[in-house]
């Protein structure tokens, strides 16, 4: 799996955001290239604002006995994989603004750099290392560029 703690990493996720159009069509999934956009903005969200709620104690015991390593391990999604409520965008959402987010919170994080995430609590799963944050990033952005056929 690559680091996209790798600014040259971070580049060729950049790159491949801005070969995606407003016209953009799935592979698989329900989502348009709008919502798929905001949905992958979700991970960064849930790092740097405060607008997701911290699972229970019960959820998050379960989370991290049966969903942690599908999500940050280094196997790959399976195309058509469940999503976490928190994840699901049914709205309308507007193309430019979405991805021009998730490229700034893609450059956020590679400047903040593997140390700042080495240990940092997932709302989800507890502290986790460096290397499973890049599996949390890295895996989630690549299934969903994928899908997306850049």
């Amino acid at each position: 799996m690559e680091n996209i703690f790798d600014p040259a990493v971070t580049e060729i996720q950049i790159r491949r955001l801005q070969a995606l159009r407003p016209d953009s069509r799935p592979e698989w999934g329900k989502m348009n290239v709008g919502q798929m956009l905001a949905h992958c903005c979700v991970p960064y969200e849930m790092v740097y604002e405060t607008i997701h709620p911290r699972p229970n104690a019960l959820v998050r015991l379960l989370l991290k006995a049966f969903v942690k390593k599908g999500v940050v391990g280094e196997k790959p999604y399976p195309k058509n994989s469940p999503t976490a409520p928190a994840f699901k965008i049914t709205d309308t959402r507007d193309f430019q603004r979405e991805r021009d987010r998730l490229i700034a919170y893609l450059k956020r994080t590679q400047e903040l750099g593997r140390d700042h995430f080495d240990g940092r609590e997932s709302l989800s799963f507890g502290p986790l290392t460096a290397d499973e944050w890049n599996g949390l990033f890295y895996k989630h952005l690549d299934h969903h560029l994928t899908q997306f056929g850049v």
